[in-house]
């Protein structure tokens, strides 16, 4: 049975990116395990369990699966994770990612054995998808650099910050994903015309945003050779 670890921020992961995978993976019988940068239980975004921003029922899915789903509850620290114990590494979204998962290095030697090693494969999305902006390969170059990826585009992130790049909640962002990973020489394509925005190169998948992330997570399935 394959089996998946999500790396979850405990500074604010976005519901659907977290709970739509973690239901795709977990129905087609992947055994999944949690971890967090400290150990500790992740925070959901606020906004993304609000009704009047998602919905009344993902809202209520959301924080349904963030209330009593184990795995979510008892993570480990990411320094006692192993990537090469699964046979995937899944980095959710939100932008609560950029204060702790993307720049995290037990998160990026997760990321870089994932994908470099012989036997994994790598999901990032959204505002993940940073992480491979501080990435890099074992010769020290940047994992991202001449892939294709997806991500959250600042197209969006204009809608959501204002002039000072302050965030609704007050926080200021502290980077835009879009453009700290084509920096490093990715090829960044997030496909704005599109319903959704999976991308897959290698062993490394990404994912747009929250309306990518099942498509993103069956995409996974693909890669793994799941069949649902």
């Amino acid at each position: 049975m394959p089996s998946a670890l999500f790396v979850v921020s405990e500074h604010g992961y976005w519901g659907e990116e977290c709970v739509e995978p973690l239901t795709a993976l977990s129905d087609a019988g992947v055994e999944i395990a949690v971890a967090t940068p400290t150990g500790g239980q992740p925070k959901v975004d606020e906004r993304s369990v609000d009704p009047d921003e998602v919905g009344e029922d993902l809202a209520e899915r959301v924080r349904d699966v963030a209330k009593h789903d184990d795995r979510l509850n008892d993570p480990v620290p990411l320094a006692d994770a192993d990537a090469d114990d699964y046979d995937a590494v899944f980095f959710p979204g939100g932008h609560g990612t950029e204060w702790d998962i993307t720049h995290d290095h037990h998160a990026r030697d997760l990321l870089r054995t994932a994908v470099e090693g012989e036997d994994g494969t790598a999901l990032v999305v959204c505002h993940a998808v940073g992480l491979l902006a501080f990435t890099r390969d074992e010769d020290g170059a940047f994992l991202a650099a001449g892939r294709t990826v997806t991500g959250f585009p600042n197209a969006w992130e204009e809608g959501i910050v204002d002039e000072r790049d302050l965030l609704p909640d007050g926080r200021k962002l502290p980077y835009w994903v879009e453009d700290e990973v084509r920096a490093v020489g990715a090829e960044w394509d997030a496909e704005l015309d599109a319903e959704t925005s999976v991308q897959v190169d290698g062993d490394l998948v990404t994912g747009r945003g929250p309306e990518s992330s099942r498509a993103a997570a069956e995409t996974l399935l693909d890669e793994l050779g799941v069949e649902r």
